[in-house]
């Protein structure tokens, strides 16, 4: 299942949100949209193995191995072309 990058309107100009983590706010959509692209490409590309460590919701820490061939597929969700215009525009 591939996550999504949604390019959306945002404190007086455009964003992408991953989830609920919005990026810095744009001036125009095609910004916003060229930049959700390049995060989602970046998304993507394999890398080397990396040891990561985070602290989960219950506050214990975990330690891992992330591996960089793992990476998900990805897709860009744009609510000017289902709005059918650029308010920002």
């Amino acid at each position: 299942m591939p996550i999504t990058y949604h390019v959306v309107p945002h404190e007086d100009g455009w964003a992408y949100r991953l989830e609920d983590v919005f990026s810095e706010t744009f001036p125009n959509h095609a910004d916003a949209l060229a930049a959700a692209r390049i995060a989602a490409e970046r998304h993507e590309q394999t890398d080397e193995d990396r040891f990561i460590s985070y602290q989960a919701e219950d506050g214990k820490w975990h330690n891992e191995v992330a591996a960089g061939r793992d990476r998900p597929e990805t897709e860009i969700s744009d609510c000017a072309k289902t709005a059918g215009d650029d308010p920002a525009a």
